[in-house]
């Protein structure tokens, strides 16, 4: 009966605020249930939240209990809490290591295919197996193309082309399919060397704190605007992919002649995996720096598991796979259509990405979980957010114009690891109002619990 004595007492405290701002928040007594806490109360008269769609939903690992809710059932588009969905159905399919390739030997022959690892010569990841293996293979190699794969995901903005976050989707990624310029004053490199034509454009007095570099929606045709005195710099374009151009690239890499083939002729033999890099080298880049391109192919990878013929799909198939086989005990079905959130069409609920996350906490150990994780104050994302002596928000945020989400674990003074997902959408605000905010109130959680 202790227990309860200030649990009544804070919520009691919590009622009377809001009866006493009612007027100013346009928040109806109604809205509170007798079940929920401080913390809710918080949330619901939050000026900052006042005019956006704000749902949270905060969840005792250890007691299998819901502790606080706002809006959990109600749905919102996570942006890169998204990401958090693609992790649990890699961490679910593809094991300890990357499947790079799939292979056929036939003879002196080598028949292979990509299954979607983004590692291969990618400027930011280690080095892959898939060089090595190919270079030392005696015979003939044999590069089956296999189905096309759409290189964007379901309502992606097409005007984020020349936007490095946007890269285009492959079976056969190579060099992280960007071009990587390096530039200072009117020096500048580049690699891969795919570019079919470039011109260059003194930038006006506006332009001279950056480098820009414009590439043409549809070739691999670029403009730079050259600033004489910019210090050194690096950006990063997507190209425009094709199976020709992949061909030569690693052909090139290589120093080996390719020759493609239809692999259905194939189809029956016995069919091999290269195993490359460790899974976690993606997941930790793809989760502390929210690379999309990563989380893109990791949806690629599942789907080389599921067919292993070539015929891969990150959109609704697979998708519906994911969710039927790992899913289905979430308690709203999350509307899922791409693998880094790039998609406005993606929409999941609070208490549903809550759930996800007790799902992953159950099946990594805490240390591995949280080290792939940003922390607050010290890693990834949130470097700059959530600053403590000790650590205690290990999470994932999520935001573009208009949304900022963060979702993840909240370590509090108490010492219980508290599973949390706080989504706003739809405000008109300054992205760092939202987030001071959030922080303000998990803050809050820390010192509650």
């Amino acid at each position: 009966m202790k227990k309860i004595v200030p649990k009544i007492s804070l919520y009691s405290i919590a009622l009377s605020l809001m009866i006493s701002s009612c007027a100013t928040s346009q928040v109806a007594i109604s809205s509170i249930s007798a079940s929920d806490t401080l913390v809710t109360a918080l949330i619901a008269q939050s000026p900052v939240f006042r005019q956006s769609h704000t749902g949270f939903s905060l969840y005792d690992l250890e007691k299998q209990t819901t502790l606080a809710t706002y809006n959990a059932d109600r749905y919102f588009i996570p942006a890169s809490n998204t990401k958090l969905y693609t992790f649990y159905a890699g961490i679910s399919i593809l094991g300890d290591s990357i499947p790079a390739l799939k292979y056929v030997e036939h003879g002196d022959s080598l028949i292979f295919w990509g299954t979607g690892d983004p590692t291969l010569l990618h400027p930011d990841l280690p080095t892959s197996k898939v060089p090595d293996f190919l270079k030392n293979w005696k015979g003939k190699l044999f590069w089956a193309a296999g189905t096309t794969q759409k290189r964007y995901g379901l309502g992606w903005s097409w005007d984020d082309y020349n936007d490095y976050y946007q890269a285009e989707v492959t079976q056969l990624p190579i060099y992280g399919n960007i071009v990587r310029f390096e530039t200072k004053g009117i020096k500048l490199d580049y690699l891969p060397d795919i570019i079919e034509n470039i011109t260059y454009t003194n930038s006006t007095d506006d332009d001279k704190t950056e480098i820009k570099i414009v590439r043409d929606e549809h070739q691999n045709k670029f403009e730079v605007f050259i600033d004489p005195t910019q210090k050194k710099e690096t950006t990063d374009v997507p190209f425009v992919t094709s199976d020709s151009l992949v061909l030569q690239l690693l052909a090139d890499t290589l120093n080996k002649n390719i020759e493609v083939i239809d692999y259905k002729k194939y189809k029956r033999a016995e069919i091999k995996t290269l195993y490359s890099l460790p899974v976690d080298v993606i997941y930790k880049q793809m989760l502390q720096q929210s690379d999309n391109m990563l989380a893109e192919q990791v949806l690629v990878l599942c789907a080389s598991q599921f067919d292993s013929l070539n015929n891969l799909s990150t959109t609704k198939p697979t998708i519906d796979s994911i969710k039927t086989k790992l899913m289905s005990d979430l308690p709203d079905e999350p509307i899922w259509v791409d693998g880094s959130g790039l998609s406005r069409y993606n929409l999941v609920t609070p208490r549903a990405t809550a759930k996800l996350l007790e799902k992953l906490y159950t099946k990594i150990p805490q240390q591995r979980l949280f080290d792939l994780l940003p922390t607050g104050g010290k890693s990834g994302t949130i470097k700059s957010s959530f600053k403590n002596t000790t650590p205690f928000i290990f999470a994932k945020s999520g935001s573009f114009s208009n949304t900022y989400n963060i979702s993840g674990y909240l370590r509090a003074k108490s010492g219980k690891i508290l599973a949390f997902s706080f989504m706003n959408n739809n405000f008109t605000k300054p992205t760092s109002e939202i987030r001071k905010e959030v922080e303000r109130i998990l803050g809050i959680i820390r010192d509650k619990y």
